[in-house]
């Protein structure tokens, strides 16, 4: 079976055609449509012999005739061809496609109108010679009237009913020839096929003409009636509702007399739910109210289901049920210490909040943030304290969120309304004391549909929260006894309201060190099982370890790390199941390429040598520490400065500030002033699509402009970190621990620090800052007295 798409009605020239039109056609039968003329329309093709029909017809002329099926006589167990209609369309093939999925389409454009004279051949497919059937002549005059006739009544039609599309008048205008005209329009009516095919099928064109006038008032009557039965039915439909209103005002009457309906069994199930549940009594009187308002419905209206679905809501909510407590310091110590390695003053300020908790379960609990870099165990922290604790833990996604009523739920009076998504939790916990989790709360967006971090002012504060009302439940909810948590990537983009309400915690990225120790203990048991082989079948040495953390990751988690480790788990796996016998495997530094490729991760940004002008800077990214090379270059010019490497207004505004502090004191420094006029300074920031910022960049920034300036070359083998001040003073930053690592990682041997960071260093474990000279600075010539070769007298 062939079947054929709404036709495109476009009115064609039959120029861009051959002129002699062929006698021997290859037959496509159609069902549910006709093809017409001066039409473009698709077909899909179902069966196999008429799909090699159309490509044998593609590589001679490009003609295909189109015949409509006459289902009227077409038995059930028949398929020929003898049941076509006998008149049907010269089309010419103007495109074919076989998608991998589904049948092909062919994309035809009717010429003329043929009939069959005879069949040459009826299987697998049609192939007959055919007859054009040329319009005949025609009175003009005449056929202008009808044509009037026939827009007139098309455009009221198109009026009437949406479903053609706008360009389709623009179009009937534009066609002056009075047959083309007739058979677009035939071509887009909706009328039976019947009828359809008699305009095909006739070939006077005046008598063609007046068929169809009479077919377009007969469709003009039948919309214009549906209408009418459309406004019958609306009319019904207010009337129904105005005796529903008065009906309940019947039963309103009636329950004042005493008189009222008995309660249907499913009212009654319902209060005796109430009865079980440890509900307020802002709750009782809610539901109360609803039951009422349901006892007076129909079930099959639709405020019945509103009613229904919010009574459900209020039922399934954990009123008065919290988990047992069960705080325990050496429990909760040694969960701590089973779920994560290392983070000791984390766990200790954990320890400490859990602490206060057993001594006084009735505390508020502290709305504890943890902030770091993705994948240090921020989200797994948060299910320890809830496993610790012994209580539900959910967690709540807040990234990309926009619309304040995820927060707050929608008034119940809208379709599909449902409480906010902390109420929603709640429900899933099971609980009135469960551990909720708020992911990623750095990420929380605000448009037009309101704020959500405003929502969840009202959620975290512990003046507020014990009676919180969701828009949707409409009555006060308790939520002071939830230990809510939240993850960060930073606080920059966090709400000051919010941040002030959150106590935070800092979790630094980790270490080499800690990582292959936390692979050790971890992340390769639980790969090993969840690839399906055997404890001690796969063996990771150190060194493996810190070769996959330095040659295949940069993170400043572990996250990345785990999936390399999958990775190779998962390579092994496919030989075990190839039938390769896999007792013990040991990967090595020799054998690691074989199963991650060469190596990702190269410290190629630092210089090799001495350099004017170019420095290592100490960064602290989303990804944990890193070294950022800043290069600078002078140029003829007149003065200007110039940056690259998406740098963000913090670090611009360092570059003034160094800028100018070298001006300030150019000739103390031996700097011509007139380079300052003169020459042009163009600073650069290599890895130019991260964008860039932060003051830490500062002494890093004047330091390159100081060497570019007094041409003295900068100590490869150093890197730094500070703010500086247009005085000279270097300022603290922070990320401390994580820019060490960085410096240790890429083999720095001497960091320059402010000496108000000298504290933050000594908190740093020793194995990190092993074979590193720190030095503490005050000021920036400080800073060229260490860095600058030779020193600055």
């Amino acid at each position: 079976m062939t079947k054929t798409f709404d036709s495109y009605p476009v009115d064609i020239d039959r120029d861009e055609f051959d002129s002699v039109a062929p006698d021997v056609v290859g037959i496509i039968p159609i069902e549910g449509n006709v093809a017409f003329p001066h039409i473009i329309f698709p077909v899909t093709i179902r069966e196999e012999p008429h799909v090699k029909l159309v490509k044998d017809a593609i590589e001679h002329e490009g003609y295909i005739g189109v015949f409509t099926r006459n289902i009227s006589i077409l038995p059930d167990d028949k398929n020929d061809s003898e049941d076509l209609f006998e008149t049907g369309v010269l089309c010419q093939i103007l495109k074919f496609s076989q998608p991998s999925e589904g049948h092909p389409k062919v994309l035809l454009q009717g010429i003329d109108r043929i009939q069959i004279s005879e069949f040459l051949k009826k299987n697998p497919f049609a192939i007959a010679r055919v007859e054009v059937i040329h319009d005949g002549p025609y009175n003009m005059l005449q056929a202008e009237a009808y044509i009037r006739t026939i827009s007139d009544l098309f455009q009221q039609i198109m009026a009437l009913t949406p479903i053609f599309p706008e360009e389709l008048q623009d179009v009937l205008f534009s066609i002056e020839e009075p047959a083309k005209l007739g058979d677009l329009i035939a071509s887009a009516l909706n009328i039976r096929i019947s009828e359809k095919q008699s305009l095909l099928e006739e070939s006077n064109v005046l008598r063609r003409l007046s068929r169809l006038v009479k077919m377009l008032k007969k469709e003009l009557k039948l919309i214009e009636l549906n209408a009418k039965i459309h406004d019958k039915v609306n009319t019904a439909i207010s009337e129904n509702q105005r005796e529903f209103f008065l009906r309940e005002q019947l039963r309103a009457i009636q329950n004042e007399l005493g008189e009222g309906p008995e309660e249907t069994d499913e009212v009654a199930e319902i209060r005796d739910k109430m009865s079980k549940i440890h509900l307020s009594n802002e709750a009782i009187d809610s539901i109360n109210k609803e039951l009422d308002r349901l006892g007076q419905m129909h079930p099959s209206s639709p405020e019945y289901t509103v009613s229904r679905n919010y009574i459900d809501w209020m039922l399934e909510l954990p009123w008065g049920l919290y988990s047992k407590h069960s705080i325990k310091l050496s429990r909760a110590e040694r969960i701590l210490n089973e779920d994560h390695f290392g983070l000791e003053d984390i766990k200790d300020r954990i320890l400490e909040f859990l602490a206060v908790l057993q001594l006084k379960p009735s505390a508020k609990s502290p709305i504890i943030c943890f902030v770091g870099p993705p994948g240090v165990g921020k989200t797994s922290l948060g299910k320890s304290i809830a496993r610790a604790m012994g209580r539900e833990f959910v967690r709540f996604s807040l990234g990309g969120m926009h619309d304040e009523a995820e927060i707050r739920g929608h008034r119940k009076t809208y379709i599909g309304a449902m409480p906010g998504r902390i109420i929603q939790y709640i429900r899933r916990a099971g609980v009135q004391n469960p551990v909720i989790m708020l992911d990623e709360v750095d990420k929380i967006g605000k448009d037009f549909r309101g704020d959500p971090s405003s929502a969840l002012l009202e959620v975290l504060d512990p003046e507020q929260n014990k009676d919180f009302r969701d828009n949707y439940l409409e009555v006060a909810f308790d939520l002071s006894r939830v230990t809510f948590l939240a993850t960060s990537n930073t606080t920059h983009t966090i709400p000051d309201a919010l941040l002030d309400r959150m106590e935070l915690i800092h979790l630094p990225g980790y270490i080499n060190p800690e990582k292959v120790e936390i692979a050790k203990r971890y992340l390769i048991p639980r790969q090993i099982e969840a690839n399906g082989l055997k404890k001690g079948q796969v063996r990771f040495y150190d060194p493996v370890i810190e070769k996959i953390i330095d040659h295949y990751t940069f993170e400043s988690g572990v996250r990345n790390l785990e999936q390399h480790i999958a990775k190779i788990c998962r390579k092994l796996a496919r030989k075990m199941a190839s039938g390769t016998e896999l007792k013990k495997f040991t990967i090595t530094e020799k054998n690691i390429e074989s199963f991650l490729g060469p190596r990702k991760i190269f410290n190629e940004d630092i210089s090799k040598s001495d350099a004017i002008g170019v420095v290592n800077g100490l960064a602290y990214t989303a990804a944990g520490g890193d070294v950022l090379s800043v290069e600078a270059v002078i140029m003829k010019g007149s003065g200007n400065q110039k940056m690259t490497g998406q740098l963000g207004d913090v670090m611009k505004e360092s570059v003034s500030t160094a800028i100018s502090f070298l001006r300030s004191r150019a000739t103390e420094f031996k700097i011509e002033t007139e380079r300052f006029k003169e020459f042009d300074i163009h600073l650069h920031f290599p890895a130019a699509s991260i964008p860039k910022d932060g003051p830490s960049a500062g002494v890093s920034i004047v330091t390159a402009v100081a060497s570019l300036l007094t041409e003295r070359p900068v100590r490869h083998h150093f890197a730094m970190s500070g703010e500086i001040t247009l005085q000279g003073k270097v300022l603290a930053v922070g990320g401390i621990r994580e820019k060490v690592t960085a410096a240790r990682r890429y083999g720095i041997t001497d960091v320059i620090l402010p000496e108000s960071n000298r504290g933050d260093v000594e908190k740093t474990p020793d194995y990190v800052k092993e074979g590193i000279q720190f030095h503490y600075v005050k000021s920036v010539d400080d800073v060229f007295n260490l860095a600058l070769n030779p020193k600055y007298d």
